[in-house]
């Protein structure tokens, strides 16, 4: 069918190598038996895959299941089917999240691709996250008061616009908020800044009063722009109303003076009520979005491998966790294992940055799953540690049967109490005070010039993994062992290739189908033979972009 040097398609080698992939009886639970048959639901999840692998809108992957012959050939139809409308893709994506099918297109590819012998348990996994940003402007805290206000009166405009009309003065109103608000719309000055600040709340707080007002039609307050702008007003204003004058005071909240609540539950844009604002380390990274959490194969196979893992076959994503931004890497360790579990992956040996692991989890995976978690060795932050000088706890001898510990100059402790600590069970071991007062090593063993040593040490099975496996560990080549190849990871090509940094669409919900979708994608690229698969991209030319800012024909996206 393609002779001669013509690469065959992506579609085609798909059909041809894997067949059928999606049924409709996987998706039955999302779609009704009774009324006009629809399309069906398991083309529709395939046409996805293609989609995101090939980065194309909804408007335009319906084009090409109307015109691609290789598309049609992949999903089975004949050459004059005429497709669908492009809102079915958008009404497919949400039954597959209201009934909670996101994960089952990703099942049935990697159920696919096991039966050809590409991708089993045992061998090697890695895993690594990456930050993921909102398909939504980063507001500051100004902006975010004055677009929530926004927000709201825009959606009260459209669904009570007489009722809205008569509890406002649309005038006044419509100065603030007729635009969208821009840090370079507002004023510069510090102190205009705060008295605008102060505005919105006040106009906030006037709106809430008039929507929950008793005459005021009670599904008004349902409208979720509202309930957005409720949230928004309760995080960031305080208002104390005084008795008798009924004087109103608005304020707003400071993070010194009143509190600020915690950023995994602080709104960060009313248009998109999942994202957060994160921060990778103390001065580091920032983003507001949510955080991608990806898992491939690293296993070196073939003759041709090598002990990095080169080219002896392919790396295959196995898993993808979509998380709050503020949610930390080791927090996702252990729901990694129960979904690599529930698909029948779970690896041998699992690489893991720093991030990942603690010396409860190294345990914990060897016992519970039998993996032996491969991660870097956390540094010793003791004050002996950090100046490579005195005696550190690696010094001491551990008696767990007889509940002491033996110094190194030959000292027993006095002092043996469990304990928990930042949430872990740990272990407070106390030298007296009469031994390490006249020792000769003092100096070199503790700072206190009052009470004797002090040790923290974890229960006995944390305790062997932190004395014996970690710095097995941590000695190794890390990124050696990573398995670098001269190919591209996954990981790498699905950042780069398939754009997982930037979020297509607004909910989480909706952002965690397109992650699906297009990993899956990822995985049948790389299930090509082909080492360089080129990717068909959709491309703005400057002139044709100049002619639609010409034509008035950009949207406004707020």
């Amino acid at each position: 069918m393609y002779p001669g040097r013509r690469e065959v398609p992506l579609a085609v080698r798909v059909r041809d190598q894997l067949g059928e992939l999606f049924g409709d009886v996987q998706f039955a639970v999302g779609f009704g038996v009774r009324g006009r048959p629809g399309w069906s639901p398991g083309r529709l999840a395939l046409v996805t895959v293609f989609q995101m692998a090939e980065n194309l809108t909804d408007r335009q992957a319906a084009e090409q299941v109307r015109l691609r012959l290789d598309w049609k050939y992949a999903l089975g139809l004949g050459l004059g089917e005429p497709g669908f409308d492009a809102s079915v893709l958008c009404e497919f994506r949400a039954r597959v999240i209201e009934h909670g099918l996101e994960e089952k297109v990703l099942d049935l590819l990697l159920a696919a691709v096991r039966e050809k012998g590409l991708v089993m348990a045992g061998g090697r996994q890695r895993t690594d996250s990456t930050h993921v940003l909102a398909a939504v402007r980063d507001l500051n805290r100004l902006e975010l008061a004055g677009e929530s206000v926004r927000a709201a009166v825009e959606s009260l405009s459209t669904t009570a616009p007489e009722w809205l009309a008569a509890v406002i003065d649309v005038p006044g109103w419509s100065g603030r908020y007729g635009r969208r608000i821009d840090s370079w719309r507002l004023p510069s000055s510090a102190t205009r800044r705060a008295a605008l600040a102060v505005d919105y709340g006040r106009d906030a707080f006037a709106l809430l009063g008039a929507v929950h007002h008793p005459s005021a039609p009670p599904w008004l307050r349902e409208l979720e722009a509202v309930q957005v702008l409720r949230m928004v007003v309760l995080q960031n204003y305080t208002r104390t109303v005084t008795t008798g004058s009924g004087r109103e005071v608005v304020k707003r909240r400071e993070a010194d003076k009143d509190g600020l609540p915690p950023g995994r539950v602080r709104l960060t844009s009313p248009y998109d009520t999942d994202a957060r604002f994160s921060r990778k380390d103390h001065g580091g990274l920032g983003w507001m979005g949510c955080k991608l959490h990806i898992s491939e194969t690293c296993t070196p196979t073939g003759p041709s491998a090598g002990p990095e893992g080169g080219n002896g076959g392919p790396n295959l994503i196995t898993n993808v966790a979509t998380t709050d931004a503020t949610v930390t890497d080791v927090e996702m360790t252990e729901p990694v294992h129960q979904a690599l579990h529930r698909r029948g992956l779970l690896p041998g040996e699992h690489y893991l940055d720093s991030g990942y692991s603690s010396a409860e989890l190294v345990a914990g995976a060897r016992a519970a799953w039998g993996i032996t978690l491969i991660t870097p060795l956390r540094e010793n932050t003791s004050a002996q540690a950090r100046a490579r000088a005195g005696y550190a706890a690696e010094d001491f001898t551990i008696n767990y049967d007889q509940q002491h510990a033996l110094c190194p100059q030959g000292h027993t402790s006095r002092h043996w109490s469990a304990t928990r600590q930042r949430n872990t069970q740990a272990i407070v071991i106390q030298f007296a005070t009469d031994t390490c007062g006249p020792c000769p090593v003092r100096d070199h063993c503790t700072t206190s010039q009052r009470r004797g040593r002090q040790l923290t040490v974890r229960p006995r099975e944390v305790h062997e993994i932190l004395r014996t496996t970690l710095p097995l560990l941590g000695r190794r080549n890390h990124g050696t062992s990573f398995g670098a190849s001269h190919r591209r990871s996954e990981r790498e090509m699905a950042l780069s290739t398939l754009g997982w940094r930037k979020s297509t669409y607004s909910e989480e919900a909706s952002s965690c189908v397109y992650v699906a979708a297009a990993r899956d994608g990822a995985v049948l690229l790389r299930e090509s033979d082909e080492p360089d698969v080129v990717l068909v991209t959709t491309r703005r030319t400057l002139r044709a972009f100049i002619s639609r800012v010409k034509a008035g024909a950009l949207d406004d996206v707020s």
